[in-house]
């Protein structure tokens, strides 16, 4: 069984910034990703923008040219490719980590095609992956969608975008203006107010003129294959349906986590449990970076402001290490 200083888990952009810091101070590491490299932004909208300019998703001392201030998914992919190119990072891709072991002084870490040996591991899994649930019936029809894809597949249908955030919003505009007859349930009495900007003013304009039904105070109660029922501040009412766009967000893996032994703060917004200053977890040597340190409050924490990560944990692991020789 080959043994590892450090085994990262997670190959998205601060999981390579990890690899970085580690290739950097000499220690012999392995990223293991479930998918493809940074599956979690291959897995965006098609024609995505995002927030975020382009010099504040940069790691590795690597430059990020985009054609705009603000790149789009494609030219990501591309530059997350050549920072993975650049630094000749020790990834292996479609290997998904089954559990963890406390084997001795180190952990076992455990894959379906091997398992591997290590002194320290770094959790940085993101959260994109995975979908927050309605919990309603119909939720498992095949019209229902968590993930945005691109706009062609709704060409004059009826869908229902659920949600009022940024994703929710674009999707109703970007489907509108490529033909869909759009209508969106809204569990406020408004649009979110930290809607982007140039966002907000739109589709509320779009919404005050009709091009696209709104239901404020609104929940879906039931998906049916050709309607959706929903819960009005008039009473319940449904409506005809082709498609449903969940666009309600995204939770860390809980049940990785619990595989992995990570403990959870119930009471601090499933964040897992970690020290702020060095990123460690009550396990030792075990440690969490990048946006899953926020648990449920998935918008408090982006690549911009987790880059840093990396070189937290590195700094603790290499001061350990230095401590007992």
């Amino acid at each position: 069984m080959k043994k590892y200083d450090l085994i990262i888990i997670g190959a998205g952009p601060i999981g390579l910034a990890c690899a970085i810091a580690a290739k950097k101070a000499n220690l012999e590491y392995l990223v293991l990703e479930k998918g493809v490299l940074v599956n979690s932004l291959y897995n965006f909208p098609e024609q995505m923008t995002f927030f975020s300019t382009s010099n504040l998703l940069e790691i590795g001392d690597v430059p990020f040219v985009a054609h705009n201030d603000k790149p789009t998914r494609k030219e990501a992919l591309e530059y997350y490719r050549r920072v993975y190119d650049s630094w000749k990072l020790n990834v292996r891709l479609y290997s998904p980590v089954e559990k963890m072991e406390k084997d001795g002084d180190s952990y076992r870490i455990k894959t379906p095609k091997e398992d591997f040996k290590t002194e320290a591991v770094i959790v940085s899994t993101g959260f994109y992956d995975t979908a927050r649930k309605l919990n309603i019936p119909g939720e498992e029809l095949p019209k229902v969608k968590h993930f945005y894809d691109s706009p062609h597949p709704y060409v004059n249908q009826k869908i229902l975008v659920i949600g009022a955030a940024n994703s929710a919003c674009d999707v109703a505009l970007e489907t509108y203006y490529k033909g869909a007859e759009v209508t969106m349930a809204i569990r406020g009495d408004e649009i979110y107010k930290k809607t982007k900007y140039w966002i907000k003013p739109n589709i509320e304009n779009r919404i005050k003129e009709g091009s696209i039904k709104a239901y404020f105070n609104t929940t879906v109660t039931e998906i049916k294959p050709y309607s959706v029922v929903l819960n009005t501040p008039d009473g319940e009412i449904e409506i005809e349906n082709d498609f449903v766009l969940a666009m309600i967000g995204y939770t860390p893996d809980y049940s990785l986590f619990e595989n992995l032994g990570l403990p959870i703060d119930e009471e601090d917004a499933k964040k897992p449990i970690h020290d702020p200053e060095t990123l460690e977890t009550p396990l030792p040597n075990v440690y969490v970076a990048g946006v899953i340190n926020s648990g449920m409050r998935t918008s408090k924490l982006f690549i911009e402001n987790t880059r840093v990560h990396a070189d937290m944990i590195i700094k603790d692991l290499m001061t350990k290490r230095t401590e007992t020789v």
